[in-house]
């Protein structure tokens, strides 16, 4: 079984390119981030035709998240219990389209997309870490109902956990995505009982600005991660990140992170 997440920033303009990797790498199930759209704008016909069911939660132009799934798509949830709101100064407080989950050939896949941040005394900074705190409580609540419980946390994380996560730390000095903070919210999934699973599969970016030619002189970020349970971790038997995805017209700034999994 092979399971994915990509942020594919804009799954509109990118549609084409999401279904040519799932006939290309075999993908059975795919979490995608930032599809920056509403559920009736989502493109479904070229996934259904493939053979795949798609579960979406998004809103207009902004965040989005959605699951692409061939082994089934059951106990659909979109957002988690307790997930933060968030509204910017002068407006409503609302619960981003961040997180939908959903039961797959037996796997509980989480497709995540964690804020930004911004900046560090900016209030997204504090909703980001409240994010993830809430995350982590409901996800080790499932973990502490059902000790053997398959679940994987996939997405694009927003943080860079180590130094040689990013391509020069001095850029990143007194920045988001490398505070501490931010590193001991993620650092607090293993304590949690938690398996980052990609860390020593793979050692190689999965995100490049479009600015500043970011992907040619290799500046990028490890931000795209994949935490599984006990009994999902186990099972990963290889981990890949697709470079080559960052290349050519259209191309999304992250690339896909795939796991295979044994049966």
């Amino acid at each position: 079984m092979k399971i994915a997440t990509w942020n594919v920033n804009s799954i509109r303009a990118r549609y084409e390119r999401v279904s040519a990797l799932l006939e290309r790498e075999n993908l059975d199930v795919l979490a995608i981030q930032e599809t920056k759209c509403r559920p009736d704008q989502f493109p479904y016909e070229p996934f259904k035709h493939a053979g795949y069911e798609v579960a979406v939660h998004g809103a207009n132009q902004w965040n989005g998240v959605a699951i692409i799934s061939r082994v089934g798509l059951e106990e659909v949830q979109r957002d988690f219990p307790s997930q933060p709101a968030y509204g910017n100064p002068g407006k409503e407080p609302v619960v981003e389209p961040r997180a939908i989950s959903a039961l797959c050939g037996g796997l509980r896949i989480f497709s995540l997309y964690v804020p930004n941040g911004r900046e560090l005394s900016h209030p997204h900074y504090r909703y980001k870490l409240t994010w993830l705190e809430n995350l982590r409580k409901y996800a080790s609540s499932l973990l502490q109902a059902d000790p053997k419980a398959q679940l994987a946390l996939m997405g694009d994380w927003n943080i860079a956990p180590f130094d040689q996560d990013v391509w020069d730390m001095e850029v990143f000095a007194g920045a988001t995505h490398v505070s501490e903070p931010e590193r001991e919210a993620f650092f607090a999934f293993t304590d949690a009982g938690f398996t980052e699973v990609t860390r020593d599969l793979f050692d190689q970016y999965t995100y490049w600005d479009y600015k500043q030619l970011r992907f040619p002189r290799n500046e990028g970020m490890r931000i795209d991660f994949a935490y599984c349970s006990p009994a999902l971790a186990q099972r990963i038997q290889a981990a890949e990140s697709l470079r080559e995805e960052r290349k050519g017209k259209g191309a999304s700034d992250h690339v896909p992170v795939i796991l295979e999994v044994t049966p």
